[in-house]
């Protein structure tokens, strides 16, 4: 079909009831882009004979070499419906459509009669209505359009950040999930991700067809299949809903609690409390789950281009069976039977023995069986023809003689069950539309903290609630997007028609002739010279060529946007709002800027805007400088401002390289474009080290890929040299039998801690194991610490629990930034909300750690409340612990001042001026642990004591103040080393960075997949046969230093039939000593002194060492005496 006019796009977008923003969620390679692409051809976007091998959204030429999405796109559809409805009722229903979007489950009655067009629908309503009097009506034809705004995502781990910020732009979801391998790591997350952001799904199972002909399953066993898919989704679904309601329990019951303590202040007795909480609360969960009979399951074959729901075969069969459509739909899918005698519908209980088949499999699932088995599996074309006849087709012969099966198949379906169609009609049915989400969507975003949000009483408010388009200008802007600049409009050649270049040609070639004509005459009239004008038309072409050269390669950045509340036009003036802005601080965080365009984003082409009204997403340009990767927009008419920034799915940055181009003169374009890209990418951080050098952080090996391949291609245009990948490590020690000190230990010791000559830091003789004696070096200060493992329980607890702990710092440290300033509306609301809640954060966090520190020992028994510190950045899993018996920290006012405290020192100076050294060098040996400079982990420091020695006269002279000021960074490097020494004292470990690992394979290459996965020292956690299916499903760890290069390695020695998904999960301790060498007498025969086995943990601190620059023992020449006889020529 034709092409849909851009004019009847962008008139759409006013009609917000007829306006549905979706988007296409999904694991990698369960077929999201198959989809969009049939989609598209419904458009004539692309050819229907194309459909799912153009890829027409992945853009990207990366994308298309790999086959995966790694860029969210979006594009605007256009979809007509044909309604059948009643004479009588078309001038309610027109009265109705401005306010009335189209409810989910209305429309009931429907069969899908196609037209040849695919992007127009006719729907039966009703044949016939009675009016009050009791005359029938004759039914008419009411036309409906709709504007589908679609975006695909991708369903790789490394680029979980796009999909985010897919899903806060849309309000519906179409969650794909392969029908072969059921539900994948990547479908619970992007369930999971809908289900926060209040994006209301649609579940499609796709690739139908592989139950067919690679499985070869039976009706039957394709139906207990897609039975046990159906229960899989449901039952996450079930979970995030639990989770839902045990969390409004809690905070009621909390609410209820605190309330009930107000009241015995009071003095009232608060009975009626009591007696209301006898009764049960349900809470109705039926609308959250998938089931066919409800519409939003949708069964297809994206690469065949069929889909179909059972309602469009509840309109075939109900008038045979003689049955209400409404009453059949409801049983088409379930354990419901049709009696051979009596043509009823009968119940599970109605089988009394007999092996009937369900009404799906008798209905729906033969039929389809059948058009595959005689046009594919079984080629037959006297039973084609006579299919096609039955289904009341029309193939051209041409079709039928082809010899390509699946190209006859492909156009049977695409007559008898098209993809676009059913999947646009669940769409406008099944998903709401702007006003009728943000009904439910907003109150949730802009109150998060609240189990009832209130009513809306700021203009904004009701603005963005009721989707008004009249009300100011409130838009979220999900992330930077770089085009080309030749891509925009006002630099994109203007496509002309044929009419005008043929009118252009007669133009030029009268011009010819006048030329010719003009050279003939001589000095007669006006001269006009052949050349002159060839000249000039050369030249223009010359020109236009120049500026096309000159856009190409330059990029330009636009906002991908949602409009949530009023009309935004080019050339208005708007406030952005940053990530940090914070509505107590109405001037940090927020800038001015003027729209300079507005898009329809159309997959690659952008289209031109005049404006843009709410509830449609669209393309902004000029906010490049203002807005880094996402915020928010707000009408400058309007003070304050409200953040929109969200929580998504932030995927852990882990692979980290140094870069730098191979032409040092090109630094400059290096940075411009690592700033684009920083822009570009919402998942990449991009930094600057102290050293100048430049790093990017990604989340995978793919991203790094990708974002190597748009600095090279794209943003810098320049040749880069990249480092090898820079993986964290952690450091810990265990508490094993320590080794005889071998020289690595000792080489670490001396490059670790200073002045070991004179023993000014040196273990404690009387101390117990990691107890160390520091004295600073002009030995003004003296202090002894004990390093401790921390038990696993309690590691654990501070590790899930880091947000409270960064509260509970900012807390006790009297961060309190708007304490004094007079704040009013939602500015006041936002801070009395934070402020409860970091209360609630550093309460429950002491609760916590209580029982933990209690079940840890005596040592350990209530010490919680004498935490000084946590580390490394003071959210870190390791502890600073008061145990002087006193108050150390004098910023503490919490106890008030301790009588234990010393109140004496030299000149006026107490141990209580020493305290902000003593946790500054305790952050620095957590942040650079001795093994290799890496974070500790697990580490806890017991500050034993500290006292400041008078057996030096200068302290009391005059100048001591400065003496003691250099003290103190004395201070700061003795308690690193004595801190590194202490963990040295016990058995150090590294532990290694881990990749989840999801593997799904066949039988046949299940050995292949174990031995890459040994070699890269990883293990198998769980290996699991899907039922009813040839594959089996796997869960490792993988070492992420040990990961490079291994999906390359893993297909290529399946032959593509396995591949990985890698998600970052935890640091796991290396259980190996770097500095164990053969000892024992055994050992010795067994490996020799020089240890023939080698040490994993050493070789991965060495490398790390040596690329820091720290000291690395490394034997040169092994064996000096050793001839070497060279070969004469």
């Amino acid at each position: 079909m034709p092409s849909i006019p851009e004019a009847e796009l962008i008139r759409l977008q006013a009609n917000q009831a007829h306006v549905r923003n979706i988007c296409i969620l999904a694991h990698v390679d369960h077929g999201k882009t198959t989809l969009s692409d049939s989609l598209l051809a419904s458009n004539g976007i692309i050819s229907s004979k194309l459909a799912g091998k153009v890829r027409f959204l992945d853009s990207r030429p990366d994308e298309q070499e790999r086959g995966i999405t790694m860029e969210s796109s979006a594009i605007s559809l256009y979809f007509k419906i044909r309604r059948r409805v009643a004479a009588a009722s078309i001038a309610a229903a027109a009265a109705k459509a401005a306010e009335k979007t189209v409810p989910s489950g209305t429309v009931t009655d429907q069969s899908n009669e196609t037209t040849s067009s695919g992007a127009e629908t006719a729907t039966d309503n009703s044949t016939s209505s009675t009016t009050n009097s009791g005359t029938s009506t004759p039914a008419e034809s009411v036309a409906e359009e709709y504007l589908i705004n679609l975006i695909d995502s991708p369903g790789h781990v490394d680029f979980s950040g796009e999909v985010s910020t897919a899903s806060r732009l849309c309000d519906g979801a179409l969650v794909l999930v392969d029908a072969v391998e059921g539900v994948c790591t990547q479908t619970h997350t992007v369930l999971r991700q809908a289900w926060k952001e209040s994006v209301r799904p649609v579940l499609v199972i796709n690739k139908i067809d592989r139950l067919i002909t690679e499985l070869q399953f039976t009706p039957l066993e394709a139906y207990l299949h897609l039975n046990k898919i159906l229960e899989q989704v449901n039952a996450v679904m079930g979970t995030f809903f639990s989770e839902n309601v045990l969390e409004e329990d809690y905070r009621k019951k909390a609410e209820k609690k605190k309330d009930q303590e107000g009241k015995k202040e009071e003095g009232t007795t608060g009975l009626e409390d009591t007696f209301s909480d006898w009764h049960v609360e349900t809470q109705d969960d039926s609308h959250i789950y998938f089931h066919p009979s409800q519409g939003n399951v949708i069964f297809a074959s994206a690469i065949d281009g069929w889909a179909f729901r059972v309602d469009q075969f509840a309109a075939i069969y109900a008038q045979k069976l003689g049955m209400k459509e409404g009453v059949l739909r409801k049983c088409l899918w379930g354990d419901f039977y049709l009696d051979p005698k009596t043509k009823r519908v009968i119940g599970y209980k109605g089988l009394k023995g007999r092996a009937l088949k369900p009404l799906a499999i008798h209905l729906v699932l033969d039929n389809v069986w059948k058009v595959y088995d005689v046009v594919v599996v079984n080629p037959d074309k006297e039973m084609t023809e006579k299919v096609v006849k039955s289904l009341n087709l029309k193939l051209l012969p041409r079709d039928m003689r082809s010899k390509d099966t699946r190209a006859v198949l492909t156009t049977i379906f695409s007559q008898w069950l098209p993809l676009s169609t059913c999947v646009l009609l669940a769409v406008v049915e099944q998903l709401p539309s702007p006003p009728a989400a943000q009904k439910i969507r907003m109150p949730k975003m802009l109150h998060p903290f609240e189990t009832t949000p209130p009513e809306p009483t700021e203009d904004w408010e009701k603005g963005m609630i009721n989707c008004d388009a009249s009300s100011g200008v409130v838009a979220y802007v999900s992330k930077m997007v770089s085009v080309p600049l030749d891509v925009l409009p006002k630099n994109k050649r203007k496509t002309i028609s044929a009419d005008e270049m043929r009118q252009r040609g007669r133009v030029q070639r009268e011009q010819l002739v006048a030329a010719a004509k003009s050279a003939e005459l001589g000095e007669v009239g006006v001269h006009l010279d052949v050349d002159e004008v060839v000249a000039n038309r050369l030249q223009k072409e010359a020109e236009d060529k120049a500026a096309a050269e000159e856009l190409e390669g330059k990029e330009a950045l636009i906002g991908f946007s949602r409009i949530y509340s009023g009309t935004v036009r080019v050339g208005q003036k708007l406030k952005v709002l940053g990530p940090k802005y914070d509505p107590a601080n109405p001037t940090q965080h927020c800038s001015e800027v003027t729209v300079d365009s507005l898009f329809m984003i159309m997959g690659r082409d952008l289209i031109g805007l005049d404006s843009v009204p709410a509830g449609n997403v669209f393309g902004i340009g000029g906010l490049e400088g203002h807005v880094l990767k996402y915020g928010t927009l707000w009408s400058a008419e309007w003070e304050g401002g409200q953040n929109l920034v969200g929580k998504g799915l932030e995927t852990t940055p882990i692979v980290r390289v140094a870069l730098e181009p191979e032409d040092p003169s090109q630094m400059a374009q290096l940075v411009r474009g690592l700033q684009l890209l920083n822009q570009a990418d919402p998942s990449v951080q991009v930094l600057t080290q102290e050293t100048g050098e430049h790093v990017i952080l990604t989340s995978g090996e793919v991203h790094l890929q990708r974002c190597m391949a748009d600095l090279r291609e794209r943003f810098a245009r320049i040749e880069i040299s990249m480092s090898e990948p820079i993986v964290p490590f952690r450091e810990t020690a265990v508490d094993a039998p320590a080794q005889i000190v071998t020289s690595s230990a000792m080489a670490v010791n001396e490059a670790q801690g200073r002045d070991q000559g004179e023993k000014l830091i040196a273990k404690s003789e009387t101390g117990a194991r990691g107890t160390i004696a520091a004295t600073t070096p002009n030995r003004h200060v003296r202090f002894v610490v004990r390093t401790v493992p921390i038990p696993e329980d309690l590691k654990k607890y501070l590790l899930d629990h880091a947000e409270q702990i960064q509260t509970y710092v900012e807390d006790n440290s009297g961060n309190t930034p708007n304490a004094n300033k007079g704040t009013s509306g939602i500015a006041l609301l936002t801070e009395q909300v934070e402020a409860g809640e970091k209360a609630k954060a550093q309460k429950k966090l002491l609760e916590g750690l209580t029982p933990l520190f209690a079940q840890a020992g005596e040592d350990w028994k209530g010490r919680e409340k004498d935490i000084l510190a946590f580390g490394p950045r003071r959210v870190g899993p390791n502890l600073l612990i008061n145990n002087l018996g006193y108050d150390f920290n004098r910023n503490n006012t919490r106890n008030g001042a301790d009588e234990g405290a010393p109140t004496t020192g030299i000149d006026g100076i107490t141990v209580q001026d020493m305290a902000e050294s003593i946790q500054t060098g305790f952050q620095i040996a957590t942040n650079t642990g001795p093994l290799c400079g890496e974070p500790m982990l697990g580490m806890a420091f017991f500050l034993q004591e500290i006292e400041i020695l008078e057996n030096s006269q200068e302290a009391g002279s005059e100048g001591g103040r400065s003496k003691m000021a250099v003290s103190s960074g004395q201070v700061i490097t003795s308690m690193r080393d004595a801190c590194r020494l202490g963990f040295l004292e016990w058995s150090p470990r590294l532990m290694l960075a881990m990749y989840s690992c999801d593997i799904q394979t066949t039988a046949e290459v299940l050995g292949k997949v174990y031995a890459v996965i040994a070699r890269r020292k990883g293990k198998i956690l769980h290996e699991e046969m899907k039922e009813g299916t040839p594959f089996f499903s796997i869960q490792a760890l993988l070492p992420v230093v040990e990961s490079f290069g291994f999906s390359d390695d893993i297909r290529k020695r399946t032959s593509g039939a396995a591949s990985p998904q890698l998600i970052f999960s935890h640091f796991e301790v290396l259980d190996v000593d770097p500095f164990w060498v053969p000892n024992t007498v055994e050992e010795l025969e067994d490996l020799g002194e020089k240890a023939d086995r080698e040490n994993v943990a050493k070789r991965y601190m060495d490398v790390v060492r040596k690329r820091k620059g720290l000291f690395v023992e490394q034997k040169i020449v092994e064996h000096a005496e050793k001839q070497r006889t060279l070969r004469k020529n």
